[in-house]
């Protein structure tokens, strides 16, 4: 059978990936043709690769206004790729914004549409979900609370577990020993280490990473490491930590979160990875009060981690702008350090969060799945 995938950032492509190779499991003769990256293009060959993510990742209301024409071209290059490939199956990698109009178009043609790693609905823009239900044919989501949300909503859904889970045990696989990760960077090995995520893009370090150096201040005992990540210039870090107690290394950010003793992760799937690599962690999460005081009118959800969403309660602490003060993060930075109240308690919720979240293989069971519910789709058609 043909597929045609869709994935519009790193994130995407990496799921993407994983998810091709499960559904080969499953139809070995399987033919691909996708947007994406070089992990799909690894599997599905350079050779049916329409566009790489690189060229159409825009983040942020400034980038998107400055990029509109490139945008809108694209989104018609796509839906013409997909129509003369004449896919299957057309599987949407989140990326909501350029695929939910991909996603309108395909369906308006009898192309069948299913949606892998669902936009996060249930935070924001809730209006999405009529689309989802309009355009849509089956919805497969990573989350176990979303099985409900969406039930609710009139959509049943397809859980298999949360592929992150199978990224990670690929990582571990493959990483160097905690005594060659340290020998490496010049990291000092009889001092505790606290890992620094301060996000992904610029906006995000602008307001998180000056807070996080000024929390190193305060415990000079420790090394503190920030995990960078390679899209984002060196400079930018440099110009915030200056020659500050904060080191910073690139793209190692799975070892370093491994062998941390603690971390303080500003919010995202960073807060869900470092709780699945059993590191204890306090989420500190802050921007421009103007942002800041919208969202609070938009978000619909108790929390902004992924760890306390899943679990449904308090596991890790946010200390999101107003609660986000040196005294507070210092305070929980001592619990949960070797030797602080509040350590064991999070790493046996850690272990609850593991088993709610599914073990290995998840990609593989999408995969399988899909490849099943598209023939049962296809003889029904034929029916």
């Amino acid at each position: 059978m043909r597929y045609y995938l869709i994935a519009g950032e790193a994130s995407g492509d990496m799921h993407g990936a994983n998810l091709m190779k499960g559904i080969l499991k499953a139809d070995p003769e399987a033919e691909f043709r996708f947007w994406g990256g070089d992990k799909m293009a690894e599997v599905g060959g350079k050779q049916n690769l329409g566009r790489h993510y690189r060229t159409t990742s825009f983040f942020g209301l400034a980038e998107i206004v400055a990029n509109a024409r490139t945008i809108l071209r694209q989104i018609e290059e796509c839906k013409q790729d997909v129509v003369a490939y004449r896919p299957d199956v057309l599987i949407l990698i989140d990326y909501p914004g350029f695929n939910f109009r991909i996603a309108k178009y395909a369906h308006d043609r009898g192309i069948r549409t299913y949606y892998y790693i669902s936009p996060k609905v249930w935070a924001w823009n809730e209006s999405r979900v009529k689309r989802i239900r309009k355009d849509v044919d089956r919805l497969f989501i990573i989350f176990s609370f979303e099985i409900e949300y969406f039930r609710k909503k009139g959509i049943e859904t397809v859980f298999e577990g949360n592929p992150l889970v199978d990224v990670l045990e690929e990582e571990k696989r493959n990483m160097v020993s905690r005594e060659e990760f340290f020998a490496q960077n010049a990291i000092p090995a009889d001092r505790p280490l606290v890992a620094l995520l301060a996000g992904s893009r610029k906006s995000e370090l602008k307001y998180n990473l000056p807070f996080m150096v000024e929390l190193a201040r305060l415990n000079p005992e420790y090394s503190f490491v920030v995990g960078g990540v390679k899209w984002l210039d060196r400079s930018l870090y440099d110009s915030i930590i200056e020659d500050g107690p904060v080191k910073y290394i690139c793209d190692q950010t799975y070892p370093l979160v491994r062998y941390a003793d603690a971390a303080v992760v500003t919010s995202g799937t960073a807060t869900l990875e470092t709780a699945l690599l059993g590191t204890p962690e306090v989420v500190c999460y802050r921007k421009d009060k103007l942002s800041m005081n919208i969202g609070k009118h938009l978000v619909k959800v108790p929390f902004i981690s992924l760890v306390n969403l899943i679990m449904g309660r308090e596991t890790v602490r946010e200390l999101i702008q107003w609660d986000m003060t040196l005294p507070n993060a210092q305070q929980e930075l001592m619990a949960i350090m070797p030797g602080g109240g509040k350590r064991q308690k999070m790493l046996d919720d850690f272990d609850r969060l593991r088993e709610i979240v599914g073990g290995p293989g998840a990609s593989d069971r999408f995969g399988g799945r899909m490849v099943e519910l598209l023939k049962k789709d296809i003889d029904c058609h034929k029916a």
